[in-house]
């Protein structure tokens, strides 16, 4: 369903240096001279499985459409590294890309991050994670359908609790392999949308779809950012299912997804650039 592997300049496997050991890591760099800017990518699958194979469709894509390296990480996985270790290693990752930005062909002052679902999660929280402690600077942050909420209470979450490829029941068994007990639910690092001041965080694509049970967390996310002044490009794409993103062999929504997360990481890089 994700199609046929495109072709970039480079692709690199490697590992960098993490806080529970080595992450390994794949960096796709477009055709053509750098330095280009950036976009470091999380996979999704609930922080429990998922892999780099399964977002190098579109990381390839995302290299090539945008013209920026995509550096997917693959962090550490629960149950067997619970919250934080997820977190640590996508904060790391980011930290790694803008220390070593001239080493891997980019420009440190156009770094975004991005994710789906559960990557979703981490790419906002490593927004939150970067303003805390002052960096890296980041430019733009892309959450495909992400979960920002541990909690199950929505009406997105009644009315697709089943039918739709995400269940509740697995967003709850994810969660509970995730988390060290509930209290870690209400840490903004795993609940961003917990956060008490999203103010000075990256401008922002926050992508839902209409048949998930996490539309409408995301979309709640997409208006406390806007509400706290940042720039939001909110889309739901209403006929659509949870994962449609990794689908752009099969779906046309897809591909359309896909376009917009390019176009939206080129406008952003280029502000900058021009700067």
């Amino acid at each position: 369903m994700a199609g046929v592997p495109e072709e970039v300049g480079k692709v690199e496997n490697r590992t960098i240096p993490g806080p529970g050991g080595e992450i390994p890591v794949r960096i796709y760099t477009p055709a053509g001279e750098g330095p280009f800017p950036a976009l470091v990518y999380y996979h999704g699958g609930g922080w429990v499985i998922g892999n780099l194979d399964t977002v190098d469709v579109h990381c390839r894509l995302l290299a090539k459409k945008a013209g920026c390296v995509v550096v997917s990480v693959d962090y550490r996985l629960a149950p067997e590294h619970k919250f934080p270790a997820a977190v640590d290693d996508a904060y790391a990752a980011a930290k790694w890309t803008a220390e070593n930005a001239s080493y891997i062909e980019v420009d440190p002052a156009r770094i975004a991050v991005g994710g789906d679902s559960a990557g979703g999660n981490l790419a906002a929280v490593v927004s939150l994670m970067a303003k805390d402690k002052g960096g890296p600077a980041l430019t733009y942050q892309i959450l495909i359908y992400p979960v920002t909420h541990h909690a199950f209470d929505t009406d997105s979450y009644r009315e697709n609790a089943e039918g739709y490829f995400l269940t509740k029941d697995t967003m709850v068994w994810f969660w509970n392999h995730y988390l060290r007990g509930t209290q870690d639910g209400k840490n903004t690092y795993a609940s961003p949308l917990l956060a008490n001041d999203l103010t000075g965080l990256p401008l922002a694509l926050v992508i839902a779809v209409g048949f998930d049970p996490l539309c409408d967390e995301g979309e709640a996310y997409a208006d406390r950012l806007k509400a706290a002044g940042v720039s939001v490009d909110a889309t739901r794409y209403d006929t659509m299912i949870h994962g449609f993103f990794r689908m752009p062999g099969v779906l046309q929504e897809a591909n359309k997804a896909m376009d917009q997360a390019a176009r939206a990481l080129r406008e952003a890089f280029s502000v900058v650039e021009t700067i």
